[in-house]
This record gives C-alpha cells, sequence and structure tokens, in this order.
C-alpha cells in the first residue's frame, strides 16, 4: 500500500511519459485530497513552506487514500531531515542544494538499508504499525525514490559523479536558485543557465536517469524544459493557484459588474 503509488510513478517515467504535479505549501491535508485526482503526483515541500512532520504525515495520508504518487523536498541533506520524512511513510524524497558527489551519496545511503546503505530500522508506519515487517526492508530498499537537487554552480560541476552513484534514482534542476548561483537571479531562460541545466540533463540522461524540474506555474517554460529532456515537473504551487484563480474572478466580475 505504501509503495504503490511511488511504483506507477517508476513506472511510468520509465515508459518515457511526462508527468505534472504541484508543490503543496497549505499545511491542511485536505488540500492534497482536494487536488490529488488533477494531478500525476505531489510535491511536499518542507524546504520553503511553514510545515513540520506531523502536518506533512496528514498530506501522506490524504495521498495514499487516493493512490497519488508523493514525494518530499526535505528541508537539508542532513539524517535529522531525512530519516523521520522516511519513517514517517514518505515513498519518495528530493534533496535540495546539493553541492557535491560527496553529499549524494551521503543521501543515498541514509535512504537506503543495509547492505544498500545505512539508514536506521524505525520504519514504525510504513510496515503498517508493525503488521508487515517481513520482506519491508527488501522492498523499501527497490522502491523509496531518492532525487536530489541540481541548483548551483558547484553541483553542475560534479554532475558527471554525482549521476554515476548507485542508487540514486533522479535528479532536479532547480532555475530559480540555479539563475541565482550564477548571478542572473529570476532570469531561468538566460544562455548561462540554459547551458548548466542542459549539461546536467544530459548527464543524467546518459545515465538512465529520469530529470525533474521545479516550476512556476509556466505552461510555456514547461514546454521549453520538456524539450530539453526534464520529464517530471512540479509546476506551481497549491497558495499560487489560490490566489491566480481569485484573482482572475475578481477581475472577471469587476468587468461584469463594470467596477474597478
Amino acid at each position: 500500500m505504501f509503495f504503490e503509488g511511488i511504483e506507477r510513478f517508476r513506472q511510468r517515467l520509465a515508459a518515457g511519459e511526462t508527468l505534472c504535479g504541484i508543490s503543496i505549501y497549505v499545511t491542511d491535508p485536505q488540500v492534497t485530497e482536494a487536488v490529488a485526482d488533477s494531478v500525476d503526483f505531489l510535491w511536499i515541500d518542507l524546504e520553503h513552506a511553514a510545515m513540520g512532520i506531523e502536518a506533512m504525515r496528514g498530506h501522506l495520508l490524504a495521498a495514499r487514500s487516493r493512490r497519488c504518487p508523493v514525494v518530499v523536498r526535505t528541508a537539508s541533506s542532513d539524517i535529522a531531515s531525512i530519516k523521520p520524512i522516511l519513517d514517517a511513510g514518505a515513498p519518495g524524497i528530493v534533496i535540495p542544494q546539493v553541492t557535491s558527489a560527496a553529499e549524494v551519496q551521503h543521501v543515498v545511503d541514509a535512504c537506503r538499508y543495509p547492505p544498500q546503505g545505512k539508514r536506521g530500522f524505525g520504519p514504525f508506519t510504513p510496515t503498517d504499525y508493525g503488521r508487515q515487517e517481513e520482506g519491508y526492508v527488501e522492498r523499501a530498499n527497490d522502491a523509496v525514490f531518492v532525487a536530489v537537487m541540481i541548483e548551483c554552480v558547484e553541483a553542475v560541476d560534479a554532475i558527471d559523479e554525482i549521476v554515476a552513484i548507485d542508487g540514486l534514482d533522479s535528479i532536479v534542476i532547480g532555475p530559480m536558485d540555479l539563475s541565482g548561483s550564477l548571478g542572473v537571479l529570476g532570469q531561468a531562460d538566460h544562455p548561462d543557465v540554459v547551458g548548466r541545466m542542459e549539461k546536467a540533463i544530459g548527464a543524467a540522461r546518459a545515465k538512465g536517469l529520469p530529470v525533474g524540474s521545479g516550476m512556476p506555474a509556466d505552461p510555456a517554460f514547461a514546454a521549453r524544459q520538456a524539450a530539453r529532456g526534464i520529464q517530471w515537473m512540479q509546476v506551481g504551487v497549491d497558495l499560487a493557484y489560490l490566489t491566480s484563480g481569485v484573482d482572475a474572478t475578481m477581475r472577471s466580475l469587476g468587468d461584469a459588474l463594470g467596477t474597478d
């Protein structure tokens, strides 16, 4: 049950599909329940959102009830960030701001149990509260989806070593932070940014790894990223869709009613 969604996510990526999801910032799990049927996956954000493990757990429960694949972006690559997220039942994890192959190796080791990795054992929730421990370690090691974000110059410079690490399932391009790392914050289409993105994408695809990307709710940019080889996209965040929907409706009401 805990891995059905992420296993289907893997299968669709392996089949060459392009998948689109949104980021979850709001703590109320009803948001996940409401939007899960409209997206290919959900990306729960613990890096930028004011959200803790308890709220994240509610989103995981809601996503499982809808059989929706879900990944969680951590606050950092520290074991203290990774371990409770996985033990709460997150089937996929995205680590931001990695800078080296050594850091990525640490992440991969922290996400899988021995002998493949060094993850400590305490998965109460993913074992159905202790009812299904038999065979759990093997399935968890196979199923967990481990991705790291390539969003700084140092990570791009080390990309060949990063994508060669056994157990890494995907890289994710962070266009905004990458543009900042290159001194052109906000210019995701700047030639220097595009060149670094394409270098990272090419290196990952050469190793058979699918590549994700974060981005705002911008279909034109999403199309450009897909043309570059991006296969799974976090397109916008829940709060932005809320505000844009309200703003658009209020403007239409103003036009219809003849008010400002």
